[in-house]
């Protein structure tokens, strides 16, 4: 997956990145601001994951949203 792409779309994705994550709140959202590695820490501040959960969490989400 190329990151790039959600970067560039993440205005528009992060509104279903929301509904998939609920315990993002907008700000979480506008921090992030389409940099994986942000997205990955607040999933394991706000869900306990580890690294490696999130990431998978994060790359399975939006293999098919780019």
């Amino acid at each position: 997956m190329n990151w790039d792409i959600v970067q560039g779309k993440w205005q528009q994705l992060k509104g279903t990145a929301q509904e998939k994550w609920g315990e993002l709140t907008n700000d979480d959202l506008d921090q992030i601001d389409g940099k994986k590695d942000q997205l990955a820490g607040k999933l394991q501040e706000k869900y306990g994951w580890t690294k490696e959960q999130a990431e998978q969490e994060i790359d399975n989400y939006f293999a098919d949203k780019v």
